[in-house]
């Protein structure tokens, strides 16, 4: 068997269309190849459909009565639904306008009718390849518990990681509805005018957002964090296997104190402090306050 029909064998396509003589020609050239095909006359039937079976690839009329192509793919695109099978539109329309509408919707290609079914077949498989890869990479993703989010360029999420859903879903205000919304919006449509190297990072509430790059496919990459809001003695303490004090002594040294200041502060004569900050080299592998505060600055600007 060819690679392509390795791709699509045994995969799941949902075939959308109003026009019955339309349906059955693409439903048959499917099937001739392995695909196993669903079909559904409007685009409300569809969105049933995917409720209880996630097809691998859909294919969607983008005039219909009723709820529209673009609109079917927008609902399967945004929340509850949050279908990542590739949307393929199927139309007569050629404009401009309707092309950048069904991309924009979250749609992934554009054929026109009448249809060339040897080209709509190996656009399917392309498009199951690289649906195959993402789907391999939000899996490792996945596995490393990273929090990664991509948006297409007018601000759609196109994918998340689990773990990038959790930060989304436990009351971050920077998605609503599947798209960038508010200060997070505009800082997101500024990063297509910024090098990766000068782009800040943005900041809703404890959550660092930070830009990774932007995809061969356009889509940015970002990933999620959250700032340590704990004092610094204890993430301190935690990061270099200090003690609870040990780590309070060094932060007061980051702070450019002397032992007898921080003895001041700590409640601790200078010598206790000088012992202390004994252990803090040993432990951190230096043997000087300043590589010690160095290192300890660092890691405290990466809350």
């Amino acid at each position: 068997m060819s690679s392509l029909g390795e791709t699509v064998r045994r995969k799941v396509a949902l075939v959308v269309d109003d026009d019955p003589a339309s349906l059955m020609l693409v439903s048959d050239a499917l099937e001739a190849v392995g695909i196993t095909v669903m079909t559904a006359r409007d685009g409300a039937t569809a969105l049933r459909f995917v409720e209880r079976l996630a097809p691998d690839v859909i294919l969607l009329d983008a005039v219909m009565p009723g709820l529209d192509g673009f609109e079917t793919c927008r609902r399967l695109k945004a929340p509850p639904l949050e279908i990542e099978a590739p949307v393929i539109f199927m139309t007569g329309l050629s404009a401009s306008e309707h092309l950048l509408e069904g991309l924009s919707a979250g749609g992934v290609d554009y054929v026109t009718k009448p249809l060339q079914l040897d080209a709509l077949i190996a656009r399917i498989g392309v498009h199951l390849v690289n649906a195959g890869k993402l789907l391999a990479a939000q899996q490792a993703l996945d596995a490393t518990d990273t929090a990664v989010v991509s948006f297409h360029p007018d601000g759609r999420v196109a994918w998340t990681s689990a773990r990038a859903r959790q930060f989304l879903n436990q009351g971050a205000t920077l998605v609503q509805n599947g798209r960038a919304e508010g200060e997070f919006a505009h800082w997101l449509a500024a990063l297509a005018r910024v090098p990766l190297s000068e782009a800040g990072d943005h900041r809703d509430g404890d959550i660092i957002v930070s830009y990774l790059g932007t995809s061969p496919t356009r889509e940015v990459l970002l990933s999620l964090s959250r700032r340590d809001t704990r004092p610094p003695g204890p993430v301190l303490a935690e990061r270099f296997n200090l003690t609870e004090r040990e780590g309070d002594v060094l932060f007061w040294l980051t702070q450019g104190k002397t032992s007898a200041d921080i003895g001041v502060i700590l409640g601790l004569s200078w010598r206790t402090v000088n012992k202390h900050l004994e252990q803090v080299f040993q432990k951190m592998g230096v043997d000087n306050r300043t590589s010690a505060a160095v290192m300890a600055d660092r890691a405290l600007s990466l809350q």
